[in-house]
């Protein structure tokens, strides 16, 4: 292929190649020139121009196919317009030649063919150059048009409008010619030619103004024509030309020139309806030629004709554009309804023509209405159609108006369906009335009216779910007021019946008491049925629809009124066959009408019961629904002879029961019916092959029973179309009805199948059949194998006892049901029974196969294999296969050819390769065949669509074939007509089953890969280039998979250019361009796949697409302005169709995944232009808001209304939901700002990073922009839009809440926007919002006020004031909220508001605590101004005014919580009405609702109980009321029985065990979705709860309590690996320890008390391990936490566990340093174990002793690490302090425990000794140094300090540690000589000599001889200077400490070393500051000993005369500079001095 890239054709290479590669070759070389021409400069081209020139049109005597000639008339083209034109004539010669040649031959064809495409692509590209040529070629084309056949037609005509395209005006001496061939075309008998003449005339029309002005009646009559008899691709090509052409007739502007030649009369829009009006209701005959039929008003319109004017009139509207039908909407409705009106009794004659006019009409209506105008457009419409409505109901005669009212009320109920909550203003309208002429129509006399009506109103009640209930109420009165009215029973029945329908889309739902009063008038009317025989079966089937209705409300509501209905249930039908039989006897043709209507309502009540609600289904309900069932089946049996009885009015009862019977049959398992499987297997049999039936109902029966795949290749009309509404009618054939909702007015409460639309149920006598057939499938699988025999054997000959017509009915039928048998045993894997059984079903199924009906040989081919699955045998199999490779080598018919193709592709779709690959080469072999056959274009499909199913599942056993396969495709792609699409779209799908199995090898680069890999693209080129659309969307799809297998071998720039044309082309228009759904569909699948990889590229591919192309491509969606996103938002704006939505949704969500952050102003400038094209509607909403507050933010108001002036942006009033996600889509772009850099939510960086670079653009400089687009969206009239702004308003508040504001120091960003909030969350708290916005909203309150973004009050109270509004709506409990909605909404309601205030309090609380803290040790004021007393407290002192209230609800709502989560066997114990906010009813619903407030709720009850210290009674609560439980309706059920006063201790330990309860239930067994803030906040209320001593008591003197609080903790740790959790958790674990800690000492001392006087021995022991020291585990609350205190250690510090270690004894390692987390878990684990030994008994204490030394120690070894500064890590410095705690504890002196103790802390002490020893070390060097010797040594210190003295005084254990302390003084680390000296001082100073005095007498002459190097080496630093110090003051205090004779000794060794460090007054001046300082400590020194020792003193200097000299000198110098020098000599030594003060403080 590649010797095909080059300018010339590389004839060499071309003729070495065989037939079918030269044709490739070929056609790449041309692919390539289009791209090369266009590159090539004009010189080279014209260089080689004469040779290119030669090469095409040589080529056009090669026969080429049809696209490759279409390729070399465009490079042709190309060619000469861009280099020289000269010889452009001889080229049009040489074609004209070619078309008037006289070679009729077959070969010879192509080669005119190609001539014809070539002048019309010459004119095109070249126009007015070649003018003076072209009278002679259009004539010679014409002429040729005469003789050609059906391809040379289609291509004439093509070629004909890319003339008349090109030339434009200059055309016009041709027109009338033209116009008058393309008139013949337009009536072709072949559909392609039909639809190029259509597209010719399309392009004439531009010029040829005589088709819209005097010929306009006859080319109206001409498209009605071609209407007839003709398929989609021709309707959609006609209606668009017709369309086109009415729509000109009214706008077009004569030009002056042609008026003053021929006067032409400017048609009115009333004549161009009136021309469409005719075709639609007498079809092509046209006017004055009214035939006999016609006259004798017999025949009736075709419907192709009809559903062809349909689209006709979309077009016409659609090409006018919505701004039109907006002004003329009122005319236009007039005409459409009249089309269904009396006037015109031909259209509605018959019940069938009738439904299908309404259908067309409600499409007319459904698709100009809903696809054109905006949401403001369709509120005007909705009051238009409002007083049509008005004006048919005045209409006296019934018939007149039924069918205009149907329309109008569906459309009504449509468009109000579409609009969502944002149509309630129209409604509280009460000009227009809307709700009162619904109404006032359900008591209209015609059965559809009363239907459509309340179809209506279940359409409002889904919009708006706020008028559901009070829309029930009405119903519900009148239907009670009017029993006496059969219209009003029914009428009325039906509106309940659809209102209840569509609870199940309002989430709110409705109060739960409706079910009962529904109920209680269902049995009323069922019981009042028989007194009045006027109205008995009106009562009877409104009784029974009511009951149906209400089962779709679910088991919930059901669950109440099952008992009731199941009595109903038995009684409606005799007891016992005798009883039938003497019914049978009495009853008349009325009563037994009256008794089946009854009967068909109860099963379809009991079906509905069973499909609703599935899970009251128990085996006792079962057992109580079966008894009825075979009486019903009884009755079954007996409908014939009662018909024979009564006669025909019991016909369609008759046919309705049955059906109602089959249906619940269906849903019921089969087990519950086994005792009449026979009987009803019979009447099955008999419904099936019945002799009435003469309708063939192929299309709706068979469809379900084929393979989804196998559909494609029968029609388009199968296949999802943008018409398939109207289309459906065409399926059904002529004689049957299209469905409509009066033929089972039953489904009014089911949700349609098909999107939102009316439910569309088809006749009975239909839907009979299909229920049949499906459970003859079911019946026939569970009877008995020998019962199956004579069924199947009766049906056979049913057939063969029949004959034409009728035949081919049975047949369906029957195959239909074998079909659904033997798919239903191959899924049950069930076995087929005897041999016979397996001969019948194959000769049933053969004939099936030679049908002449495709669909039935689509079904036959499917059972052919499900029957091979079935019997899984493989002989039988191959069997088959051999019949079918028999039948296709020998039959010669199309049918059978077909037929035998499929079976093979469906046996190899069911059974895999079919075992042997000999099998699969002989069904290649003759599918290759069948495919080149091209004389029959469906035997090519057939063949071709099975080899794509052989491909599929051969899988790599196709390997082999790949190469012949693909080389036949390509064959075929290029040489089979473009008129024979179906077998290009089959040509595609095996295409992709190929592209599928070669899979990721198409990566490959080997030479056979690339060959298959080029020959791919080669055919998604050609099917690009297909004029059909569907094989448009086969080449997209197959490219994509490409992409998916080798991304890099597709060109992403075409692909992508490619799919946003398609995409483009039909964003004008969706109804109209869009050529196919699938099309529209297969783009979005592949720009989905696209974007997931690379969402830039394409983006940029987009774009750059949109630069070069030309104005016209891109009329709406301008893709330079808006980018792809922008054009995909537009698309889903415009689009219906629910799948194409949904991908966009996501394409356009992958696209912000990956790119919004680089493109942020683009996607946020979107999203506004998206929500700000709604706000004119709130504009004025926000005015008024803003007002309030005060003047000067009015500014804001003002920006978000003038935005409306600028008609900039794209996006004309996007519908709600477009605008709920773009809301939706801001939040994920804040989201994955979250990810990105911390830039975007930290102002000063993001302007600093802008101002370096202008490109950078950050979320936070759009903050104005996201709360503007939050307030738009909040203050909507849409529900959803505002659910989504506040949610958005949410967002940004919790992501902006913290972000500075660099202008104003110590104030946040969001401040200014105070004003926007409270105006944005103002409407959400107004009585009529619903409860669900209200909830979010209190939501966003308590998120912005514990911001903190408000700090002052006066600002705050504006939003605190709406929660206050809320809390006292609520307060009056479940009973005042609003009944609009199901009670478990207002509990929603109220729990949203508690919660609010829960986090609302929690924060004040929190603020109050932080404010007391910091205030006594921090001296920052700013900070205190700035969260000022003012805040802090004022929040609180805010909530404290409700507190009272709010405490009440608080633990009320954790009552009803704590009831709900009682496992369900206490369900009996629970209250009966339900609690403080919920009823018993909806718990259910309740539930989720506390599951998600209760912990905020628990934590804000544990606070307000801790603040009250548990001891102050509720304040509004005298103790006489104490009684009451805390509820606002008295729950506890003792209450009202006058039950014994509780004292406030039993009110205090209730909520203490409510609170407890509530907070073990839930964390012992956390659910997996429960949120970290709930555990967090359940930890927090624990942690409240034990702050106070009340509490802790409890705890403490309850041991069991205290336990299983631990073990639950530990739980908690175990399983959440959160840090804040486990450090949350391990808090609760030491208010637990203390608690038990507090409870041993209250024992204690109480036993000390009473047992004063007593003997200390005899003092019972108290703590845990009483005098065993025993510790049981489970039983022992130390013990479980030690196993708690292990976990966390061992967690962080796998070395602690010896286990895991290896070694028993402590082995030194290399320590480590912890994360942050880390080491607090361990410093909190560590102040927990310190804390152990006070809570046991001496005994107990020693036990435990040894393992947590062992823990503490070790870490301190593991963590001990060597930082800079000489600073303790904070795990050390907790080690340390809990080895002090422990090395203190009294246990250690109490007489039982002492010696025990003693020996274990040396033995501890010991340890941390030979922590050092180098022995100990495997590493020696490296970890010695690593380890920090200052942790050990103070470790020692501890020990040294803080036990008592026998434990260190041994002198071994003496020795080594003063060993250690002169191996440290050695070490020149100058800040660990700090640190010993420190140390060594602070033992020095210990009181007892016995510890002191050995240290004294070792180290003190070492730190002299230190001091006195120092004298000599002067200290040149301040660390120096610093040891210095600290040396000197170890002296000072050994002065102190020492004898008094030893004193004077000690002053004499000092003073000198003093005194030379002193400088005199010249050094002083020139001396360093370190120097200066020493001299500054030193003479501070002197002056405070001289005084002291005078004596010692005084002679020391007077012996020493160069002392005294010296001194003398240094105290002269300093008087000098005494005023600089004192302040800073303090200020230096103050960081020495602060440094040792931590370090005593923090442990010794």
């Amino acid at each position: 292929m590649e010797l095909a890239h080059s300018l010339l054709l590389n004839e060499e290479a071309y003729n070495q190649l065989g037939e079918v590669q030269k044709a490739e070759f070929i056609f790449e070389w041309l692919r390539y020139l289009e791209k090369l021409l266009l590159a090539t400069s004009r010189n080279d081209v014209r260089e080689k121009q004469k040779t290119l020139v030669e090469q095409l049109l040589s080529l056009l005597n090669n026969s080429p196919g049809p696209p490759t000639r279409k390729l070399l008339a465009k490079n042709l083209a190309i060619l000469y317009s861009i280099g020289d034109t000269f010889s452009v004539y001889e080229a049009i010669d040489k074609c004209n030649d070619l078309i008037r040649s006289k070679d009729d031959s077959p070969s010879y064809l192509p080669t005119k063919l190609a001539a014809v495409v070539c002048l019309g692509s010459l004119y095109k590209k070249l126009g007015r150059i070649l003018g003076n040529t072209f009278t002679d070629t259009v004539g010679n084309i014409l002429k040729a048009v005469k003789s050609a056949e059906s391809q040379g037609r289609y291509e004439i005509m093509l070629s004909l409008q890319n003339i008349l395209n090109g030339l434009g005006a200059a055309a016009a001496p041709c027109h009338r010619d033209v116009y008058k061939a393309a008139r013949s075309c337009l009536t072709d008998r072949s559909m392609a030619v039909r639809c190029a003449a259509a597209k010719c005339l399309l392009e004439l029309q531009n010029e040829a103004i005589f088709m819209w002005s005097t010929d306009l009646d006859s080319v109206a009559t001409l498209c009605f024509k071609s209407f007839e008899g003709s398929n989609y691709d021709v309707r959609i090509s006609v209606s668009k030309l017709l369309g086109t052409i009415l729509a000109k007739a009214i706008t077009s502007k004569h030009p002056g020139t042609a008026a003053s030649r021929q006067s032409i009369r400017r048609v009115s829009l009333e004549e161009v309806l009136e021309l469409l009006g005719t075709g639609f209701l007498r079809g092509s005959s046209g006017f004055l030629r009214a035939s006999g039929d016609m006259l004798k008003g017999t025949s009736s319109v075709s419907r192709d004709v009809r559903v062809g004017v349909t689209q006709a009139y979309v077009v016409f509207v659609s090409t006018l554009g919505g701004a039109w039908l907006e002004k003329n909407f009122a005319a236009f409705l007039s005409h459409i309804l009249s089309l269904v009106s009396q006037s015109h009794p031909k259209a509605t004659q018959t019940q069938i023509d009738a439904i299908c006019c309404r259908r067309c009409v409600s499409f007319i209506l459904r698709t100009t209405i809903g696809g054109l105008l905006g949401e403001k457009a369709q509120l005007a419409v909705v009051k238009d159609i409002c007083q049509a409505i008005w004006k048919l109901k005045k209409v006296m005669d019934v018939a007149a108006s039924q069918h205009m009212l149907v329309c109008a009320l569906q459309e009504l109920g449509n468009l109000i369906h579409n609009l969502g909550t944002t149509a309630a203003p129209l409604l509280q309208d009460s000009s227009t009335g809307l709700l009162d002429s619904i109404l006032s129509v359900t008591l209209h006399p015609s059965i559809s009216v009363r239907l459509a009506a309340a179809w209506c109103l279940h359409c409002i009640a889904v919009a708006l779910p706020s008028y559901l209930t009070p829309l029930l109420d009405r119903c519900l009165e009148r239907l009670t007021g009017h029993k006496s009215s059969p219209e009003a029973v029914t009428g009325f029945s039906f509106a309940v019946a659809a209102l209840l329908g569509a609870v199940k889309h309002c989430p709110l739902g409705i109060p739960h008491g409706k079910g009962k009063i529904i109920m209680t008038l269902a049995e009323d009317l069922l019981c009042s049925a028989a007194q009045n025989s006027r109205l008995s079966a009106q009562r009877t089937q409104a009784g029974w629809l009511l009951i149906a209705a209400l089962m779709t409300l679910g088991p919930a509501v059901v669950s109440h009124h099952l008992a009731r209905v199941l009595l109903l249930w038995k009684c409606v039908f005799p007891a016992s066959p005798k009883d039938l039989e003497t019914e049978k006897s009495r009853g008349d043709s009325f009563t037994w009408q009256v008794t089946l209507e009854g009967r068909a309502g109860a099963l379809c009540a009991i079906k509905s019961f069973v499909s609703h609600c599935g899970d009251l289904l128990t085996e006792e309900v079962i057992q109580r629904l079966l008894p009825p069932l075979p009486c019903a089946v009884d009755l079954l049996t007996q409908l014939s002879s009662i018909l024979k009885m009564y006669g025909s009015p019991l016909k369609t009862p008759s046919v309705v029961y049955r059906q109602r019977l089959y249906e619940l049959l269906i849903l019921l398992p089969p087990e519950t019916y086994e005792g009449n499987l026979c009987a009803i297997l019979k009447e099955l049999a008999a419904d099936l092959t019945a002799p009435d039936i003469q309708v063939s109902a192929s299309t709706f029966l068979l469809p379900p029973l084929c393979h989804q795949d196998d559909l494609l290749i029968l029609s388009p009309l199968l296949q999802e179309t943008d018409h398939r509404f109207i289309e459906e009618q065409l399926l059904l054939g002529n004689g049957v009805a299209c469905g409509s909702l009066e033929y089972d007015p039953y489904l009014i409460y089911e949700k349609d199948v098909e999107g939102d639309s009316v439910p569309k149920p088809l006749p009975p006598a239909l839907s009979v059949i299909s229920s049949a057939a499906k459970l003859f499938g079911v019946v026939c699988a569970h009877v008995g194998e020998t019962q199956r025999l004579p069924i199947l054997e009766q049906l056979l000959d049913s057939i063969k006892h029949t004959k034409g017509a009728r035949q081919q009915v049975v047949q369906l039928h029957v195959v239909s049901s074998v079909s659904s048998f033997l798919k239903y045993v191959a899924l049950s894997k069930g076995c087929l029974g005897p041999e016979e059984l397996k001969r019948f079903a194959l000769t049933l199924v053969t004939g099936a196969l030679e049908s002449t009906n495709p669909l039935l040989r689509c079904a036959a081919a499917e059972a052919w294999a499900r029957l091979a699955q079935v019997l899984d045998d493989g002989a039988f199999t191959a069997g088959l296969a051999q019949v079918s490779f028999d039948k296709l080598k020998s039959a010669r018919d199309v049918v059978t050819r077909t037929g035998h193709s499929l079976a093979l592709g469906s046996l190899h779709r069911y059974l895999g390769g079919i075992s042997s690959s000999q099998h699969l080469n002989s069904c290649i072999g003759i599918l290759y065949t069948l495919a080149q056959d091209s004389t029959s274009p469906d035997v090519q499909t057939w063949a071709l669509h099975s080899l794509s199913l052989i491909i599929d599942s051969a899988g790599p056993l196709y390997y082999v074939h790949v190469e012949p396969t693909l080389s036949l495709i390509i064959m075929l792609l290029l040489n089979v007509p473009p008129t024979h699409a179906e077998v290009h779209q089959s040509l595609g799908r095996c295409l992709n089953a190929l592209i599928t199995t070669l899979g990721p090898e198409l990566q490959g680069n080997s030479t056979s890969i690339s060959t298959l890999r080029a020959s791919c693209l080669l055919g998604c080129a050609v099917m690009q280039d297909n004029p059909d659309c569907l094989v448009q969307a086969q080449a997209i799809s197959c490219l994509q998979q490409l992409h998916m297998f080798a991304p890099r071998h597709v060109n992403l720039s075409s692909l992508v250019s490619c799919l946003c044309e398609i995409l483009l082309d039909n964003s004008v228009l969706v109804n109209l361009y869009s050529p196919y759904l699938l099309l529209r569909r297969a783009v979005l699948a592949c720009l989905r796949q696209l974007v997931q990889r690379e969402a830039a590229e394409v983006s940029e591919h987009a774009v750059m697409l949109a630069k070069d192309s030309r104005e016209e491509l891109t009329p709406d969606a301008n893709i330079r302005e808006v980018g792809l996103e922008g054009a995909l938002l537009i698309l889903l704006d415009k689009e219906t169709d629910e799948r194409l939505c949904h991908d966009i949704k996501e394409t356009l969500n992958y696209m912000l995944t990956s790119m919004a952050v680089e493109k942020l102003s683009l996607w946020l400038k979107l999203c506004k232009d998206v929500l700000a094209a709604s706000a004119d509607c709130t504009a004025i909403t926000c005015v008024d808001t803003m007002q309030e507050e005060e003047g000067d933010k009015g500014d804001d108001a003002s920006v978000l209304t003038t935005r409306h002036d600028e008609k900039s942006h794209p996006f004309t009033n996007p519908r709600w939901a477009t605008r709920v996600f773009a809301a939706e889509c801001v939040c994920r772009i804040i989201n994955q700002c979250e990810n990105a850099t911390s830039a975007h939510f930290d102002i000063a960086l993001a302007q600093e990073m802008k101002k370096k670079d202008s490109r950078n653009d950050f979320l936070v400089l759009h903050l104005a922009d996201l709360i503007r687009m939050a307030f738009m969206a909040a203050t909507d009239h849409s529900d959803q839009l505002r659910l989504s702004g506040l949610e958005m308003l949410l967002v940004v508040i919790r992501r902006f809440a913290t972000v500075p504001e660099p202008e104003f120091p110590g104030h946040v960003i969001l401040e200014q926007y105070q004003a926007n909030v409270g105006a944005a969350l103002r409407p959400a708290f107004t009585s009529e919002t619903p409860p669900d916005v209200t909830a979010k909203a209190c939501q966003v309150c308590s998120a912005w006020i514990a911001s903190g973004v408000v700090s002052d009050l006066n600002d705050l109270r504006r939003v605190h004031q709406l929660l206050v509004s809320s809390l006292t709506k609520i307060q009056a409990g479940k009973e005042a909220l609003s009944h609009l909605y199901n009670e478990s909404a207002s509990t929603m309601e109220i729990l949203a508001v508690l919660k609010a205030w829960a986090e609302v309090y929690i924060i004040a609380v929190q603020r109050h605590k932080n404010h007391r803290q910091p205030l006594k040790t921090t001296s920052c004021l700013e900070d205190s101004i700035r969260n000022g007393s003012c805040s802090s407290d004022g929040l609180l002192d805010l909530v404290y005014a409700d507190l009272g209230t709010l405490s009440r609800l608080w633990l009320a709502a954790l009552q009803d919580f704590a009831l709900l989560t009682l496992p369900s066997e206490f369900a009996s114990q629970l209250p009966a009405e339900g609690g403080a906010f919920y009823t018993a009813e909806t718990s259910e619903n309740a539930k989720l609702q506390y599951y998600n407030s209760w912990a905020l709720i628990l934590h804000a009850t544990a606070l307000w109980l801790t603040s009250t210290g548990f001891v102050v009674a509720d304040p509004d609560e005298g103790a006489s009321d104490l009684s009451r439980p805390v509820t606002p309706t008295s729950m506890c059920q003792g209450s009202s029985s006058g039950a014994t006063i509780k004292s406030p201790e039993d009110v205090y330990t209730d909520r203490f065990h409510l609170i407890l309860g509530i907070s073990v239930e839930f964390l012992c067994s956390l659910r997996s979705d429960a949120t970290m803030e709930s555990i967090t906040a359940c930890l927090h209320a624990l942690q409240a709860l034990l702050d106070v001593p009340w509490p802790r008591s409890k705890i403490g003197s309850d041991q069991d309590l205290g336990i299983e609080l631990l073990n639950v903790l530990h739980r908690v740790i175990l399983t959440r690996e959160s840090p804040s959790i486990q450090l949350a958790s391990l808090e609760v674990v030491r208010q637990i320890i203390c608690a038990a800690q507090e409870h041993v000492k209250e024992k204690r001392r109480s036993a000390e008390v009473d047992d004063g006087a007593a003997e200390k021995e005899t003092l019972p022991e108290f703590g845990e391990g009483k005098d065993t020291g025993g510790l049981v585990p489970g039983k022992s609350l130390v013990f479980a936490t030690l196993e708690l205190c292990v976990c966390i250690l061992v967690r962080q510090l796998p070395e602690l566990n010896p286990k895991l270690t290896g070694s028993p004894g402590v082995k030194a390692r290399k320590p480590q340093m912890l994360s942050e987390d880390g080491s607090r878990l361990v410093s909190a684990a560590l102040v927990i174990l310190s804390e152990l030994p006070a809570v046991c008994s001496p005994e107990g204490s020693i036990s435990i002793l040894p393992t947590i030394l062992y823990l503490t120690v070790g870490v301190l070894r593991e963590t001990a690490v060597k930082l800079p500064g000489g600073q303790l890590s904070s795990t050390v410095a907790a080690s340390l302090q809990a080895l002090k705690g422990i090395l203190s504890s009294p246990m250690a002196r109490a007489e039982k425990s002492h010696t025990a103790w003693t020996d274990l802390l040396r033995s501890a002490l010991t340890t941390v000794l030979d922590c050092w020893d180098p022995e100990h070390f495997s590493l020696v060097d490296e970890t010695h140094q690593e380890l920090d010797e200052v942790s050990l040594l103070t470790a020692i210190t501890v020990f040294i300090l803080s036990t008592s003295p026998e434990v260190t005084t041994i002198p071994c254990l003496q020795k080594r540690c003063i060993d250690k302390f002169k191996a440290t003084l050695e070490i020149k680390d100058p800040m660990v000589q700090i640190k010993t000296y420190q140390l060594l001082h602070s033992i020095f100073q210990y009181p007892n000599p016995a510890v002191s005095y050995p240290y004294i007498y070792s180290l003190a002459s070492c730190i002299m001889e230190k001091l006195q190097e120092i004298d000599k080496r002067k200290p040149e630093n301040t660390a120096e200077l610093q040891i210095f110090q600290e040396g000197i003051k170890v002296l000072e205090t050994l002065v102190t400490v020492a004898e008094e004779h030893h004193r004077s000794q000690l002053v004499t060794c000092l003073l000198p070393i003093l005194i030379s460090f002193l400088l005199d007054e010249n050094a002083l001046g020139s001396a360093t500051s370190i120097m200066r300082n020493l001299h500054d400590f030193a003479l501070q020194n002197l002056m405070q000993i001289g005084p002291q020792y005078s004596s010692v003193f005084k002679s020391l200097v007077a012996s020493s005369p160069a002392l005294k000299a010296r001194l003398e000198a240094a105290i002269k110098g300093n008087q000098e500079s005494v005023k600089v020098k004192i302040p800073t000599s303090k200020y230096t030594k103050s960081p020495g001095k602060n440094s040792s003060i931590q370090l005593k403080t923090s442990f010794l």
